[in-house]
């Protein structure tokens, strides 16, 4: 990717729906509504068409599908996957699985049993395990899982490794909770400093199951608190990312990706990380 091309977004991010089955207490698309009306939703062709305008305007090469529920709108993925070079779809697992060949699925998952469904709803975690054991042997999409770490399931992480490493899953990314600004909720570390416990611990999992955990070192490490300011300040994903949140009849660019009150100084995105990991102007990071 050229990271110094004007006007250049190589990565864009696009809620296609706001609608969901479920209503996870660390997600920022229901932090202040619940946003779950299709009465208003663009129309498939619509959407379609303003996604592959901005491809060409911006030179989009990856996207990474959200929602709500992405899975909800499986005639937008069918046909919309074929303007980029690469798609990831986020998905929250409840839903049986598309054959998109060349797509990467990334299901969400937040720790073992008990502490996955207090945050995402009762039997969600079950479901997850049941729509992986349903993906037929021939299936041209990758199988990812991901889990958003917190300060309230840093010790369960192996116990979850465990779990998803005989499914279909090929591999494992942790990402950090993104906390809203005065963010009082038992997920939220009070410093970089004490997150650094929980970085550690994936630095662990990392050369324990050096393929499977899918995390590079450098990404980790640049999530360490005495790199992870320098690269929150100058966050690489408003420079290359191109969020584009769905609101009725038009696509909204928010401040941030992980929406419009983070607090930026104890972000721990995954993506924020591994895009700085890839340029050179992060590799001296101290």
């Amino acid at each position: 990717m050229d990271y110094n091309k004007k006007g250049y977004y190589p990565i864009a991010l696009v809620n296609v729906t706001n609608r969901c089955n479920l209503k996870c207490k660390h997600c920022f698309v229901f932090r202040n509504e619940n946003p779950n009306d299709a009465s208003d939703e663009m129309e498939t062709e619509e959407m379609l068409k303003r996604l592959k305008s901005l491809q060409a305007e911006y030179g989009i090469e990856q996207m990474l599908w959200m929602g709500g529920e992405p899975m909800l709108r499986p005639d937008v993925l069918k046909k919309g996957i074929k303007f980029f070079e690469v798609n990831r779809i986020v998905t929250n697992g409840q839903f049986d699985l598309i054959d998109l060949p060349g797509c990467i699925y990334v299901i969400s998952v937040d720790g073992p049993p008990e502490l996955n469904d207090e945050i995402r709803g009762k039997g969600v975690f079950n479901k997850v395990l049941k729509t992986l054991s349903r993906i037929p042997d021939k299936f041209g999409s990758k199988v990812t899982c991901q889990c958003v770490v917190t300060k309230k399931n840093q010790d369960s992480l192996e116990e979850l490794v465990e779990y998803i490493r005989p499914t279909r899953a090929e591999g494992m990314v942790f990402t950090f909770y993104v906390p809203p600004k005065n963010d009082k909720s038992d997920q939220k570390w009070e410093s970089l400093k004490k997150r650094d416990i929980a970085v550690n611990k994936i630095f662990q999992l990392k050369e324990k199951y050096p393929d499977f955990i899918l995390n590079s070192y450098r990404t980790l490490e640049l999530m360490l608190s005495e790199n992870s300011k320098n690269v929150t300040d100058n966050c690489p994903l408003k420079k290359y990312a191109l969020p584009l949140y769905l609101e009725g009849d038009k696509f909204v660019r928010p401040y941030c990706c992980y929406g419009n009150d983070v607090d930026c100084d104890l972000c721990g995105a995954w993506p924020v990380f591994y895009v700085a990991s890839k340029i050179e102007s992060f590799e001296l990071i101290n």
